[in-house]
């Protein structure tokens, strides 16, 4: 199948409009792990994406410390050379290997990320990486002019292709700007999470920026089988029995928000999942939305986002819900 495709800022690269992520391939064991994980189901649900058409993978040397990288690194070698995704990593979380569960540092010094990309390169089995992305903001004390000058010398050493930053905010940014372009960023931005459209996403745009934003069906809320009984019947590795989105009181607003998605997705024939994502990626300067998924069939609930247009009545009905049961804060919808 051949999906809509569109640049990732001036890159060159060009990417469909979702990606599938690979978060949850990560299995259990360490902070923000989804639980166990079998991975010959995760090696599927990325092939099944990728005969659908999908063209890139999303990934950190984060997830399951390591581990969604070797995962990836298996899938991709089973996958022939002219139909290889792009992959996607990121960088910059230092764990203790004495405590797992322990929140990483976010540790943006070039040493450690000059160490991280090696890592990363071994375990995906690949070189170079197509866009290589700093996690999070640095907390070492580390200059950010620092980190992104060591991220454009992995470009220019031919280590990777592109470089992006997940998580900044929009004067970070300026500042990473200032030494070398930003090729990409990547915000969390869904139906629940909409600050991103305020500002990071529109800076993006006038910096010819891509933008690949993440959680678009808000770590499984947005999907047409959520429910309060699935999140009690989590592994207590799973990050989510503790979210806030996925606990009480918001729960239930991120349901009924859930709820209110259906009858547009009936109407178009398709998925509450495909809807919810479908809404993340048309956002006017987003290029493409990082969509999670475990199994095959997982795959198959949001693969039609790709060929989704949603209507501007669609669209009106819902801001009218999103307001009407007030989930997330301003925008409601594009400028």
């Amino acid at each position: 199948m051949t999906l809509q495709t569109r640049p990732l800022g001036v890159s060159g690269l060009e990417i469909t409009t979702i990606g599938f992520g690979s978060w949850a391939v990560g299995g259990g064991g360490w902070a923000f792990g989804w639980g166990p994980q079998d991975d010959d189901d995760s090696i599927r649900a990325i092939e099944h994406a990728v005969s659908g058409g999908v063209n890139w993978i999303d990934t950190a040397a984060a997830y399951g410390l390591g581990h969604s990288e070797e995962v990836v690194g298996r899938a991709l070698a089973g996958i022939p050379a002219g139909d290889r995704p792009f992959v996607f990593t990121k960088c910059g979380l230092e764990f203790d290997p004495a405590d797992t569960y322990k929140p990483a540092v976010r540790n943006a010094n070039p040493a450690f990320i000059r160490v991280e990309v090696e890592h990363s390169l071994r375990r995906l089995a690949m070189e170079p990486i197509d866009l290589y992305q700093i996690h999070w903001p640095d907390e070492t004390g580390t200059p950010v002019e620092d980190s992104w000058g060591e991220m454009g010398r992995l470009v220019d050493e031919g280590k990777v292709r592109a470089i992006g930053a997940s998580n900044f905010g929009v004067e970070l940014l300026e500042q990473c700007e200032r030494v070398r372009h930003v090729d990409s960023i990547q915000p969390p931005f869904s139906l629940i999470r909409r600050e991103s459209g305020r500002d990071l996403i529109p800076w993006a745009a006038a910096h010819g920026t891509g933008v690949i934003v993440y959680s678009p069906m808000a770590s499984g809320i947005l999907t047409d089988s959520f429910s309060r009984e699935r999140v009690e019947a989590m592994s207590g590795e799973d990050w989510r029995r503790h979210s806030e989105g996925h606990t009480e009181p918001a729960l239930s607003r991120n349901l009924a928000l859930r709820d209110a998605l259906r009858p547009i997705a009936a109407r178009h024939g398709t998925t509450v999942s495909a809807v919810a994502v479908a809404w993340a990626a048309s956002w006017p300067g987003v290029t493409g939305a990082i969509v999670g998924a475990r199994t095959p069939r997982q795959v198959d609930g949001w693969l039609p986002a790709a060929s989704l247009t949603l209507t501007g009545a669609d669209v009106d009905e819902i801001a009218a819900a999103v307001e009407r049961l007030g989930v997330g804060t301003e925008p409601v919808r594009p400028a």
